[in-house]
């Protein structure tokens, strides 16, 4: 195994302001450490908030992000800014789901990834948004992302 090339990251040893909107983010990879062995990779957001793009109003999310790495991985510093980044963004729950996925997915070329956006209600209607990318390798364990129907989710 090669010794990563941290010097390539710019925020993970750094103090880091939070980005004021995605298109300003940045999702960092590092190599894969075992891309000869398939296994899966969770971040889970149970606190994850955007704007209403209408009203300005928050929305609250719980995300679950898996995905099965091809030769990089994703670095956890920069995800977490990212998602940070949405926080005064104004954006449908849809668009912001897909968004994720797929600018995760631009960056580190993942074998499979999926994600669930299970959104709080906005006028009493939870929105859960699912979207995958690739195909999961036969035989591989992905357990259930855990998050209930809605029932006052927690």
């Amino acid at each position: 195994m090669t010794t990563p090339d941290y010097d390539k990251l710019n925020q993970l040893a750094e103090k880091s302001k939070l980005p004021d909107s995605p298109n300003q983010a940045t999702v960092e990879r590092v190599e894969n450490p075992h891309p000869d062995k398939p296994y899966v990779i969770r971040f889970t957001c149970p606190e994850f908030t955007s704007l209403c793009p209408v009203t300005g109003q928050p929305d609250f999310a719980h995300l679950v992000i898996d995905y099965v790495p091809g030769p990089a991985i994703v670095e956890s510093k920069s995800l977490k800014l990212f998602l940070g980044s949405f926080r005064n963004h104004g954006a449908f729950h849809e668009d912001c789901t897909v968004s994720i996925a797929s600018q995760i997915a631009d960056e580190i070329s993942p074998i499979w990834l999926r994600i669930g956006g299970y959104w709080y209600p906005r006028g009493g209607i939870p929105i859960d948004v699912f979207y995958q990318v690739g195909k999961l390798p036969e035989g591989l364990w992905v357990p259930d992302q855990g998050v209930p129907a809605y029932r006052g989710r927690g």
